[in-house]
């Protein structure tokens, strides 16, 4: 058995307050595989206490020194990018082709773009005889999910470095290896003491102690809508700063006048990624109702040559958990029980798999946009088709949900494709399966969440303030 047991506070590795540990089970077998210490609201008042000491002098480096700093962390990153994605295949089961070519190489990107904007960024603006300054917001508290677990990490620690912000990171306790590799790189690369500090632990303890903290001056969350909701009531009494990104359930519009085939086959693509735990999957498809049976088939097709648990390219592995897997099954029973009709997949694992948490890639049509597999969020490898018979119904129903993380477009014209997206109230909206991009915001509207990360200067100004120095050009001093 791993053990990982130590927290990394104040540029050191170091023991918990109170001893107390979690298995990180293996979903490909169920076995666990390592064990990691679960913090206490002593652990979090210790890592709290090292930022802020350490943003009195970081908050005042200059631009030059944090960008040498992110091009150490960078090189640094490369060199155990291996033992990431070891890591991640390993505790989320992403398969190993998936943790090698997206997962781990995901941080490096977003270093990478943010490094870039930092390099252009301008925190002091002129404006008439005034100026607008852009300063390090302060001590942030990060929360991380298990799905693309280092991705979030990285897209939240990154843009807040380049704003000079120090910070406390609890990752998934389902997923906290790949964390405690990013705190060994962050120390290899030269991050001052107190910059960056770590504390595994779960969500009513951990993660409420952060956002309660009065030491803590933002919270920026990426999980659950309900888990959000709680960091948001926790963070109110300190009127500290919550960005978070939560859950979706995203809408894909085929138009008439879209390419079918392609359109299934960029749909499938994106929602099979990663078993189908990605918050911006396209898990409502809407389709012309007297094309629906066609395009059902199309879908069936590709379900019926996908790979599921041998590791090979392209292959799906498992979801992430027990409690995963559960709620997926019961899910699909729901779409079963309402009577939504199953194409292809259904309940119980892929045949010729005993164990571990593989779901079969499933597929309902005649889905009513009121069944619970089109309002609730699945995280699994399950598609929704749902029939339309004029395009605004089409996106009006893509619309009718709390949700609006992100949508997706497919039309032969670029223009029409154009204009129905501009009347889809998502934070992202992909046409023709452009895939995602790191260079622009991603974030949600309504109960998807607030703020924005990525996209180099647009994660940066997450993590900054403004203040107005007024009079700051005049040559004479007011009496």
């Amino acid at each position: 058995m791993l053990e990982r047991l130590q927290f990394y506070i104040d540029g050191k590795w170091v023991n918990p307050v109170t001893p107390s540990t979690r298995d990180v089970i293996n979903p490909a077998n169920e076995q666990a595989f390592a064990r990691v210490s679960l913090g206490s609201p002593a652990d979090v008042d210790k890592a709290v206490a090292a930022a802020r000491r350490a943003f009195e002098s970081f908050s005042r480096t200059t631009k030059k020194q944090r960008i040498e700093l992110m091009q150490s962390i960078i090189a640094t990153y490369q060199k155990h990018l291996g033992e990431i994605a070891e890591a991640i295949h390993s505790e989320m089961g992403a398969p190993m082709w998936l943790a090698k070519a997206a997962q781990g190489p995901s941080a490096l990107a977003h270093f990478g773009g943010t490094l870039q904007a930092l390099t252009d960024f301008q925190f002091e603006v002129p404006r008439g005889n005034n100026m607008i300054r852009y300063e390090a917001v302060g001590v942030c508290g990060l929360i991380t999910p298990w799905n693309w677990p280092v991705n979030q990490i990285a897209c939240k620690v990154a843009p807040a470095l380049a704003a000079g912000c120090t910070m406390v990171l609890k990752p998934s306790e389902i997923a906290p290896l790949n964390a405690m590799v990013f705190a060994q790189v962050m120390h290899e690369a030269g991050v001052p003491a107190g910059v960056f500090n770590l504390v595994n632990g779960d969500g009513p303890t951990v993660g409420d102690a952060m956002s309660r903290h009065p030491g803590i001056d933002m919270m920026s969350f990426t999980g659950s809508t309900r888990a959000g909701i709680a960091v948001a009531k926790a963070a109110a009494d300190t009127v500290k700063r919550v960005a978070q990104e939560l859950g979706g359930k995203s809408a894909n519009i085929v138009l008439e006048d879209a390419d079918f085939q392609k359109a299934v086959e960029s749909e499938l693509s994106s929602l099979f990624l990663n078993s189908g735990q990605s918050c911006n999957a396209p898990t409502r498809m809407f389709v012309p109702r007297r094309k629906q049976d066609e395009i059902a088939a199309m879908a069936k097709a590709v379900v019926e040559t996908t790979r599921v648990g041998d590791g090979s390219p392209g292959s799906l592995g498992p979801v992430v958990s027990e409690a995963q897997y559960n709620k997926i099954q019961g899910l699909i029973k729901k779409g079963i029980d309402e009577g939504a009709r199953l194409v292809v997949g259904g309940l119980g694992r892929p045949e010729g798999l005993s164990h571990g948490y593989y779901v079969r890639p499933t597929i309902f049509a005649d889905v009513k946009n009121d069944m619970t597999i089109a309002r609730e969020e699945i995280f699994g490898p399950v598609l929704a088709i749902l029939p339309y018979d004029t395009e605004q119904q089409a996106i009006d129903l893509a619309n009718d949900t709390v949700y609006g993380l992100s949508g997706y477009v497919q039309s032969c014209s670029i223009d029409h494709a154009r204009k129905v997206a501009a009347q889809l109230r998502t934070g992202n909206v992909h046409l023709n399966g452009a895939p995602v991009d790191f260079n622009v915001p991603f974030g949600g509207y309504k109960q998807s969440g607030n703020g924005r990360e990525w996209g180099g200067e647009f994660g940066i100004h997450e993590f900054l303030e403004t203040k107005a120095v007024i009079g700051y050009g005049a040559t004479t001093t007011a009496g």
